[in-house]
């Protein structure tokens, strides 16, 4: 492996809470294929976990619960052929999700008018846009 995973800031994934299972890839690849378990399945007890701050591991319980079975959240990679990789992906991806579902929600929008000159400047152009389409018709050349 290499390293620690960073999921925000200075607050990491620990390596000892980190559950990995091997298994065969499905899929073609030779003889090799039936020989190496290079499938990866990551597991990580998010509700039990005290590496993560309260308000984060609520947040992160809140957003993942969809995903989440028994408070342990799963994470599968099969896609290289080398189980060292396959870890690294896993590994990665979990980092990836734990950070999405730990951020702070989004500002809430401000609801704001539009201003009075542009709704002016668009109407002001649509009946340019109009009067130059109605002097193409053949109304007035008699």
């Amino acid at each position: 492996m290499s390293g620690p995973y960073l999921i925000r800031g200075s607050v990491s994934l620990p390596e000892a809470e980190l559950a990995w299972r091997f298994s065969r890839s499905s899929g073609p690849g030779g003889q090799h294929v039936n020989t190496s378990d290079s499938q990866v399945e990551l597991r990580f007890d998010l509700a039990a976990t005290e590496a993560l701050p309260a308000v984060w591991k609520e947040r992160a319980l809140q957003r993942l619960a969809g995903r989440l079975v028994d408070g342990v959240v799963v994470v599968r990679s099969s896609e290289h052929r080398s189980q060292w990789r396959n870890r690294e992906t896993a590994a990665v991806r979990l980092a990836a999700l734990l950070a999405e579902a730990t951020a702070p929600p989004p500002k809430p929008r401000r609801p704001t008018r539009v201003p009075r000159g542009i709704n002016e400047r668009r109407l002001r152009q649509k009946k340019e846009r109009s009067q130059t389409k109605r002097g193409r018709s053949g109304r007035d050349w008699g």
